[in-house]
């Protein structure tokens, strides 16, 4: 007799509302970020921002969403694409809104949890506001930030996605840089040869190996190992472009002593990431080394380094392609994890790959 009114009691408050048996707990699945053995502690806070699947699952879809952009046409795959390390394949400047061009050739998007400024002049300081640039920029995507929220808040695919994510549907500004950084910091290159080799487990032919040397003697003082690049901003020597007129560094810091001074840029994956440098002037590794080569040091502001040149024979800038050429990892390149919507790798949709 006692047990009839805690039935009846339980069934008002069902009835009510006050217990939800129907709403999820909201619990993502963690990722846990692997740093390759040997390799420094990264630059990003993952206690800010912790990795998880649905996060990644919002972020790549962002990535790839061409209505971030005013027209709906361009979207951050559409220059940065997996199969040239996520830089712009093959163009000196990217193609922006209204066929209007970028200024400035859009660089490979990996290993990014290790670096803390982002952009060639290094105008953004934390990888989660990087994206609001191009999505601004007139001349690249060119839209709105609250237009783009109202866009994301109107489909009720992403007000799902971002409730897995981050525990409500609100999509905003902060949750969309946040979704996009996940995404991007699980792109790590570290399978090259040259990591293989490293590890133990393949070794270089022999101009690979002298290369290897050649590079250790001359290339290392900027490009260090094993991230191949010491994140600073230098002269090289590459004269002013006057229709771009971009002076670099100097346009953070109004330093004169910065003009013309660009990041140094990864040399991982540099075999497919052409065209080189801040513009896109050179086409081909070897006239990069031909430039580095025939510097002549009549500008002050050239980084001291390289004041004299580079001092490299023929025979050395062979050698010394034949090693840059195993710093290609194919594997990352291939990844399925990574790939566009609708990409096809061995005749498969991604999903269909094991990995």
């Amino acid at each position: 007799m006692k047990k009839k009114p805690v039935i009846l009691l339980l069934l008002l408050i069902l009835a009510t509302g006050w217990i939800r048996f129907d709403q999820p707990i909201h619990k993502p699945r963690p990722v846990n970020f692997v740093i390759p053995k040997g390799w420094p502690k990264p630059q990003y806070d993952f206690s800010k921002n912790p990795l998880t699947e649905e996060g990644i699952a919002l972020g790549k879809k962002l990535f790839y969403d061409e209505r971030l952009s005013r027209d709906g046409t361009i979207s951050c795959g559409s220059c940065h694409q997996q199969f040239g390390a996520f830089a712009t394949y093959d163009h000196p400047l990217s193609h922006g809104y209204d066929n209007s061009l970028t200024t400035r050739n859009a660089p490979g998007l990996f290993n990014l949890a290790w670096q803390k400024e982002f952009m060639w002049d290094g105008g953004i300081n934390h990888l989660d506001l990087q994206p609001l640039a191009p999505i601004t920029a007139m001349n690249e995507m060119a839209e709105t930030l609250p237009s783009v929220i109202h866009k994301l808040q109107s489909d009720k695919t992403y007000r799902q996605l971002c409730k897995a994510a981050f525990g409500d549907e609100n999509m905003n500004t902060r949750r969309l840089g946040m979704a996009l950084s996940q995404f991007v910091l699980q792109l790590v290159s570290s399978n090259s040869k040259y990591d293989r080799v490293m590890r133990g487990e393949d070794h270089f032919i022999l101009p690979e190996q002298l290369g290897y040397a050649i590079f250790q003697k001359k290339c290392e003082s900027c490009h260090k190992e094993p991230l191949f690049t010491d994140f600073s901003y230098r002269n090289v020597d590459i004269p002013l472009d006057p229709f771009l007129k971009d002076i670099g560094r100097m346009r953070i810091t109004n330093d004169r002593g910065d003009s013309l001074k660009f990041k140094v840029p990864s040399l991982r994956n540099v075999a497919m990431t052409f065209p080189y440098g801040h513009d896109g002037r050179f086409f081909s590794l070897q006239s990069v080394l031909e430039h580095y080569r025939n510097i002549h040091g009549n500008d002050p502001q050239t980084d001291s380094l390289l004041r004299n040149g580079l001092p490299l024979s023929n025979f050395e800038i062979g050698q010394l392609k034949a090693f840059l050429y195993t710093l290609t990892d194919s594997s990352f390149l291939k990844d399925p994890r990574f790939a566009a919507p609708g990409m096809l790798f061995n005749g498969k949709p991604p999903a269909d790959i094991h990995q």
